[in-house]
């Protein structure tokens, strides 16, 4: 019998504050460049009033990848946790009028904590510097997960950065036993190579243990499988999960299965803000592989989806995603 949903997310839900910005302001905020930095309510502050113009947008990794997905008609749901503030209304109404089920409890207005935004400043190089709030998003615990939910769906993706977080791994080890239980499999992206840093032993425990699918890009996989080479780190990685999916910028993706290599090849893009390259790979590559496509077909499928969300502000699609498949001849 077919299940209610191809891919359910857990992860973070957080709104997106976005602004271009020269290198030399990440120099005089210290700021470090390309990577993610959890920051307190304080921080989050300071930053907004120096940012200049923004773009808010609704975010958060593994929700953008479930809204790419949903965009898609792909049947999906997201769970992350949102105050119940204007935020978090912003957050809830933008992930459902994108075609998915949202419906994770929100937390009390009066509490300490407020939903969780990410200040990304955009240089001119399109590299994108993270500085977190993790707001209530960080106290994703158990209660939030419905087993029925995730025994009633194929896949269920996780995002490395909600490891961050005292019940977290709690949850997902919940969501995992109710998906495997019901035959589902598990999808895993690392995120950042920091956050492997801060939790490399209790990825590798999942990774080795419950997780078929495995997303990266070159940096995260070298941090999560040192090796003398990308080659060997993504052999090493391939010998513990059925899939690799792992992302190289301009040189596509490489896609390891059973033994085998593909290399899916990027599309040639102008680079405006390559804030959610990663996540809307993973709506690609998710969407073509519950859908019925080949290996390569799925991993040119988020390399479109890619090279669409680098083409402009925000890491959500602006563009019909399958519109632009069948551009390139994929359905």
């Amino acid at each position: 019998m077919k299940k209610r949903f191809q891919v359910v997310g857990i992860g973070n839900a957080m709104v997106d504050v976005l602004s271009h910005v020269e290198d030399g302001f990440l120099a005089e905020n210290a700021v470090e460049k390309g990577i993610m930095q959890l920051i307190n309510t304080e921080r989050s502050v300071e930053l907004y009033g120096k940012m200049g113009v923004t773009k808010e947008i609704s975010g958060g990794s593994a929700a953008n990848t479930i809204a790419g997905i949903a965009a898609l008609g792909g049947r999906t749901a997201y769970v992350g946790k949102v105050r119940d503030d204007q935020l978090g209304a912003i957050f809830a109404h933008d992930l459902r009028a994108q075609g998915a089920v949202y419906e994770t409890p929100f937390a009390a207005p009066d509490g300490a904590d407020e939903t969780g935004r990410c200040m990304v400043l955009v240089t001119p190089d399109g590299e994108r510097s993270l500085n977190t709030y993790l707001g209530v998003s960080e106290h994703l615990g158990p209660a939030d997960i419905d087993r029925e939910m995730m025994a009633n769906t194929e896949w269920i993706y996780l995002e490395g950065y909600r490891f961050d977080g005292p019940e977290s791994h709690e949850a997902f080890a919940l969501a995992i036993d109710a998906c495997k239980g019901a035959g589902g499999k598990v999808s895993l992206t690392l995120s950042d190579p920091f956050c492997v840093d801060r939790h490399r032993g209790a990825f590798r425990t999942m990774i080795r243990d419950h997780v078929d699918l495995l997303f990266c890009n070159v940096h995260e996989m070298q941090a999560m499988f040192p090796a003398d080479d990308l080659k060997a780190s993504m052999a090493e990685a391939a010998a513990e999960v059925e899939i690799v999916a792992c992302t190289a910028s301009e040189n596509g993706a490489y896609i390891l299965y059973d033994g085998e290599t593909e290399h899916a090849h990027a599309v040639p893009t102008r680079i405006i803000d390559a804030t959610g390259a990663g996540d809307l790979f993973a709506s690609g590559f998710l969407y073509g592989l519950t859908s019925g496509f080949d290996m390569l077909s799925a991993g040119r499928m988020g390399c479109v989806a890619a090279g669409e969300v680098i083409s402009h502000i925000g890491a959500r699609p602006e563009v019909d995603l399958m519109g632009l498949f069948k551009e390139h001849g994929l359905v």
